[in-house]
This record gives C-alpha cells, structure tokens and sequence, in this order.
C-alpha cells in the first residue's frame, strides 16, 4: 500500500492548513526533550510542528457546561479550551461520540489522537467526558487521548484521567496572579456557589497549580496554553511561562485574542483590541528563553476534525454517520500501514541533518517570508490561499514562526487575481486586505501569483516570488534568503537601519 496523499485542502477544509514539512523547525527540533516525553510526543499532531502534517487529530463536543466565564468566550457560541474559532455543529452523547470516532478513523486513517475539548469544560461534565474515553480506550485503542481544561476541578479528576490512559492533558493558564486574572475571569462556579473578582481568579490559579503539580508528579504531559490579551496578561505571560515550565508542563502554546464583536463576547463587545502578529511572535520569542514554545497551533473547534489546520467536521454529521457502513477491523488492518509508513517517512526525515546556508555574510539581518503551502512544498497560488506560513530567514537557517490568516479572493483557477476579486467591504478588496495581513514580510513566495496583485504587492514592499513552485519550503526561503544576500541588502545600514 502507498502512503495516501494528505491533502490541507479537503471537500469541507477551512484556513488552508500548514504543510510545510516541520513547519520550519529542524529534524532535531525535540531533541532538548527528555527520551521518555519526546518518544510521547514526536508523532503527535498537536505536539510536534514535523508531525501535524502528516498525522490528522480530531475533538468530539461531548461536553457542554462550563464552570468559569472567560471574558474572551460566549458559550452561546463556542467554549473550546483550544479557544476559539467558530461553533460546535452538534452536541454529542457518548455513544454518539464513538460511533463518529470510528467513522472518521476509517475514513481518515491518518487520525490518531482525540480529544475533548468543549464546548465548555470536559471536568466540568466529567461523567459524559470519561464514559467517552471509556468506551474509546476499549474500542479504538490505537488512538491517543487528550483533553483540554480550564483547571478549576482538573485536582479531583486527576486518578480518573491517569485510569484512562489519557497522557496528554492541556490547561489554559492565562496568568498566576489574581489581580490580573480578576479581569479576564468574571467569575467562577466553585462548590455550589458563584464566586467572583479576584477570590475567584485566586481559586481558579491556585486548581490550575495544583492540578499541573499532580499530572507531572504521574507523568502525565501537559501542555499549556495561554491567551495573550493586550493591555491585560501581554506583559505578565513571561512570568506565566516561567512557573509552569518549572512546575513540571513541557511546552507553552501563547495563542492570540480572538475578539470579533460578532462572536458577542465581551473583549469583543468592548472592542478590545486583539495582537497584532508581530506583537504575538515578539512574545512567543521571549518566552522561548524559558519554555519550549508552539508555535502552529490553530486554535481549533471543539469539533475539529482532520489535519491542523483544516475542518472536515461537516463530512461527518451524525446525519451522514448514520447511514455509513463502517468495517472498522479492516479500517484498523488499513490504519495500522498508514501509520508505520509515516512514522517511517518522520524518522528519515529527523535522519537529515540540514545543512547551513553558504555565501550568507555574517551580521546579516533576518527577513520575514510568507510562503503559500501544502503538503511541504511552495504548492498554493497566492489568490488560492487561506494561510501564509510565517518563516524566518536568517544565517542559522529558516524557522517557523507563525501564521497569518487569510480569505480566498481569487475566483478564477490561474490567474490568482486577475479578474475575479471578491470585495470585502468598507471599500478594501480582500486582496487588498489580504496584503494587509501580511504586513512586515518582505517576501512571499507562491506557485503562481497574477498581474493585480503581484503590483500591489510590489507597492506594499513585498517581493512577490513564483520561481520556487514545488519545492521544498525550506529549501525555496533559505534560496530567496541568499539571492536577497548577493545584493548586499542583508547587511544593516551605517544607521542601523535597513538597507535600501
């Protein structure tokens, strides 16, 4: 059997998905984990930037109160721990929830983990969380558990979690002080009584604390993930990332605010301003000093479905589930060669070591590139894409560090903008407001790109580049990097600035 095509660009896919293979990070990009957490965690697609792209993972919403308020969540909407975007399409039973997993593992043989994450707090709905991993544990046990929290009742859930093998557990920790924390929590539901400000927040730390203190004392993983809210936490998230890694958690993932006033929540109600994408990777950089950072995740639904990235969920409604004829042993017989051949294709590529970049003078500055990806190759045309990945190019070589976000603009299949451009309103094309986004990049790299926007790229001081299609994503920024480096426009400026 030949290793199926995995595709970022599915039937119901949204955002694109990030392919690039290790998503910019080198073969070694684990390696200061220790043995026992970086053989947990080198083939897990929420853990590992090299193995999202081949490994897909999915949330069943099996959980729908909640026991906290976040000032960035309406639950009218959506609760993920993975914070946003978008809503839950249906809230599952258990029973429902297994025969969806079941499904989509044979249909997508690439899906090895799940999770529940919302939409409000598995903890908070811990009899529906835990007879779901019950029943999964006994009928799929090749799939990897995960859950999501807030923390406030993670302490007494702990034996439950570590019963059903669950060893990857996330917490969202926004702050350790309670002062700050009074104003992203207005309240919490701690033993039959709703207690607000700053008591509130204290108790809800002071869980958090405890319950990452006992999953580490079992071995259990666990990743944090914190909201960065300007204004409110952006200044103290160091502080945070220091105390959890300390405490025992592995990897911190800082994600933005997301606060439209169309999700109704209220930072976005009250307009609050979300960070910008310099703003979030000059934080991640600087947290970096302390704590393994993530750095591709897409804060997912809390029905997800596929590869990071990517949602499929609409392919597998309980409608459609319904009427599909499942073999799940021979989907397990199919599942198991997908998986030993990718697992095979990750360890050769953890084998290469990546050589660095020659005739790149020293003291040169690193230029941001924004590429239009899939499947690890320079593989979208610009007016196709729904995400650019984020590199930096530098002397030590490309490294991931984010992703931006865009619409589809381009309603024609070559051209990429000539022609059929959809207006986003407010007299801004979405082309133009796609260039917008990718403010601060100085290149972009592309399969094909047309006339209108390569010149307006051009009037925004970004290189539009084409002549790297199809290959590899690292290899075609650090090629751009040293083309850019013979013109002499990598060295800084006598006044510091960039050369011209």
């Amino acid at each position: 059997m030949e290793l199926p095509v995995i595709s970022n660009s599915g039937p119901q896919a949204e955002g694109g998905g990030c392919a690039a293979s290790g998503c910019g990070t080198a073969p070694d990009a684990l390696a200061h984990l220790p043995d026992h957490i970086r053989a947990k965690v080198q083939d897990h697609p929420c853990y590992s930037e090299q193995a999202h792209h081949y490994f897909a993972r999915m949330h069943v919403a099996v959980a729908p109160a909640c026991n906290i308020q976040c000032n960035y969540c309406n639950r009218k909407y959506d609760c993920s721990n993975e914070s946003r975007p978008g809503v839950v399409s249906e809230l599952l039973t258990p029973d429902q929830a297994i025969k969806k997993v079941l499904a989509v593992a044979a249909e997508i043989p690439q899906m090895t983990v799940l999770g529940i994450a919302g939409p409000g707090d598995p903890l908070a709905n811990p009899d529906r969380t835990f007879e779901t991993f019950r029943q999964l544990s006994e009928k799929a046990p090749d799939i990897k558990l995960c859950v999501s929290t807030n923390g406030l009742s993670l302490p007494e859930h702990v034996d439950e979690i570590a019963r059903h093998n669950i060893d990857h557990v996330t917490i969202t920790i926004n702050c350790v002080d309670p002062e700050i924390g009074a104003k992203i929590y207005p309240w919490i539901y701690w033993q039959n009584k709703r207690i607000r400000g700053v008591e509130g927040a204290r108790i809800l730390i002071e869980q958090q604390q405890k319950g990452l203190e006992m999953l580490t004392a079992r071995g259990i993983l666990v990743k944090v993930n914190s909201v960065l809210i300007p204004g409110v936490n952006d200044r103290h998230l160091k502080e945070v990332s220091k105390i959890v890694k300390e405490k025992g958690a592995f990897l911190h993932n800082v994600m933005p605010l997301i606060a439209e006033p169309e999700h109704g929540t209220y930072y976005g109600l009250m307009e609050h301003p979300s960070p910008t994408d310099a703003e979030l990777q000059e934080l991640q950089d600087t947290c970096a000093g302390d704590m393994a950072m993530m750095r591709h995740c897409r804060q997912c639904r809390a029905d997800a479905v596929g590869l990071l990235g990517e949602d499929r969920g609409d392919e597998f409604t309980m409608d459609k589930i319904d009427v599909m004829d499942v073999d799940y042993e021979a989907a397990m017989v199919r599942r198991k060669v997908v998986h030993d051949q990718i697992i095979e294709k990750l360890e050769a590529e953890r084998g290469i070591a990546k050589p660095k970049p020659d005739g790149i003078p020293q003291g040169s500055r690193p230029v941001l590139m924004a590429v239009a990806g899939k499947n690890g190759i320079v593989a979208e045309h610009f007016g196709h894409a729904r995400e650019f990945l984020i590199y930096e190019a530098s002397p030590a070589g490309a490294r991931f560090v984010g992703h931006r976000k865009t619409e589809l603009y381009c309603g024609g299949m070559d051209a990429c903008g000539d022609g059929d451009v959809v207006e986003a309103g407010a007299g801004e094309s979405l082309l133009d407001r796609n260039i917008r986004i990718l403010a601060g990049c100085e290149v972009v790299l592309c399969s094909k790109v047309g006339y209108e926007p390569w010149s307006k790229l051009e009037a925004a001081g970004i290189a539009p580049n084409g002549e790297h299609a199809m290959e590899p994503i690292q290899d075609a920024v650090m090629a751009v990097y040293q083309e850019i480096a013979a013109t002499g426009r990598l060295l800084p400026a006598a006044d510091g600035r960039k050369a011209a």
